[in-house]
């Protein structure tokens, strides 16, 4: 049982912290990379310059330098399982005889005494998620060893409230096709954040008085 005392700051902080989840907004640090600012041009040389926009034949207008932008297929699918089962059987019994004879003498019936206990307990856990759609990031960082970091969000203004989709992770550039894009499940240290605020958002949470008495309650 919670202490006197500690109610009111409990409920106090409950109390602060329903504003801010009902007004949950998107975290920063998902904002567009800019280009790199283009080198000067060599004052001499041959007619080839690379930094004017030069594209291999091989690669194409292929993203590969920071700013570039590229598209993720979303296609998350997960599904976990576990079921755990326990069960635990004793049982005991005593047979007592007294003596019937001498100052010990009590009574010539037998004492029997026995005690048995058993538990039987099983539990299940099943879970499955499924997302799909696309967003555009751009490239932030290119690494010497042929990878990249990319980042984008996308926000939607609907008519109940807002939406949006947050990406970053670590991509091999080889990995993307002709079309700039690439499978979500090719991305290493994917951060996917999909989440809302608005009418809808705030009705299917929990108010702050039900999550009080949920907290302290016992049963």
């Amino acid at each position: 049982m919670i202490a006197r005392p500690l109610l009111p700051a409990l409920m106090a902080s409950l109390l602060l912290s329903a504003p801010a989840m009902a007004g949950r907004r998107p975290a920063p640090g998902f904002d567009a990379t800019l280009p790199s600012a283009p080198t000067a041009a060599p004052t001499e040389g041959a007619i080839f310059i690379a930094a004017a926009g030069y594209a291999p034949l091989v690669s194409g207008a292929r993203a590969q330098r920071v700013g570039d932008v590229l598209t993720i297929i979303l296609n998350e699918n997960t599904s976990t399982a576990k079921t755990s089962t326990a069960k635990t059987q004793r049982s005991g019994s005593a047979n007592i005889t007294p003596p019937t004879l001498g100052p010990l003498s009590m009574t010539s019936t037998p004492l029997n005494a026995s005690s048995s206990g058993s538990f039987n307990g099983q539990g299940n856990a099943t879970q499955t998620n499924s997302f799909s759609g696309m967003i555009s990031v751009t490239i932030a960082e290119v690494r010497p060893n042929g990878t990249a970091l990319v980042r984008g969000e996308k926000r939607m203004l609907l008519a109940q409230g807002k939406e949006w989709i947050q990406f970053s992770g670590i991509v091999r550039l080889a990995d993307v096709d002709a079309a700039n894009q690439i499978q979500s499940g090719q991305v290493a240290d994917a951060r996917i954040e999909y989440a809302g605020n608005g009418t809808v958002a705030q009705s299917a949470r929990e108010g702050w008085l039900s999550k009080f008495f949920s907290y302290i309650s016992p049963f």
